[in-house]
């Protein structure tokens, strides 16, 4: 798939009315990741402690330990208030709560100190950060502040690489080959199609091409079997 499909198929899932309306109708039936949820009240810090809390955990796990945190701690000077035994206990399970409790403590001191207890919003400063990676950084920057930026998930990886527009190994590679191809009007909206898709339809193996609307467009790049 050459550049100019790749942008079809954007304008397509934004733009064609038979395919915005089938998905209206279908991501009802999906749950929007809990980092999305987070993100609609546009609170940066909120949506960065999401996303580290969001690693290696399943997102009803990340929901629930999410809420109960904030319910007690939805600023970097509350969260200081708590410390890590606290923080720790109030997110379990998530996976590595206890390293995840550092890096909140850790994190949230460096806001206060550092930055005056705003968090970044720019890229290169997100990663000074403890246990801040691009992934976070770029959520950050666009969940919690409406600017442009490509959030590479593992899904964003994959369907990138099986539409054939990248041909990259890691998430980082594929976030730096979608910067140099991809025109900065789509960045964003690009994360929030492809991770539903991902999770719900294109998956890892055997994703569900039988039921996908970019069925005719897709050259389905490492697909062996599917349904």
């Amino acid at each position: 798939m050459n550049d100019h499909d790749i942008h079809a198929v954007v304008d397509i899932l934004v733009r064609q009315r038979r395919i915005r309306l089938w998905l209206k109708k279908t991501v009802t039936r999906w749950k929007e990741p809990v980092v999305g949820e987070v993100a609609k009240k546009r609170d940066p810090y909120k949506v960065l402690i999401a996303a580290i809390l969001s690693g290696r955990t399943k997102d009803e796990t990340t929901r629930d330990a999410s809420n109960r945190l904030f319910a007690i701690a939805a600023a970097p000077d509350e969260m200081l208030k708590l410390g890590e035994d606290t923080i720790a206990k109030t997110i379990y399970p998530v996976g590595f709560y206890k390293n995840k409790a550092k890096s909140i403590l850790n994190i949230s001191c460096n806001i206060i100190e550092k930055y005056n207890g705003k968090v970044p919003d720019e890229i290169d400063e997100l990663l000074k950060l403890h246990g801040v990676g691009r992934k976070t950084a770029n959520l950050v920057v666009t969940l919690g502040y409406n600017k442009p930026g490509i959030c590479v998930d593992i899904h964003v990886h994959r369907i990138s690489n099986r539409l054939g527009y990248v041909k990259t190994k890691t998430p980082g590679e594929t976030e730096f080959a979608l910067r140099r191809k991809l025109p900065k009007k789509y960045w964003m909206r690009f994360n929030d199609l492809l991770v539903s898709f991902g999770q719900n339809l294109c998956r890892p193996v055997s994703p569900l091409c039988s039921r996908c609307p970019l069925y005719d467009y897709c050259p389905r790049v490492g697909v062996d079997h599917s349904r």
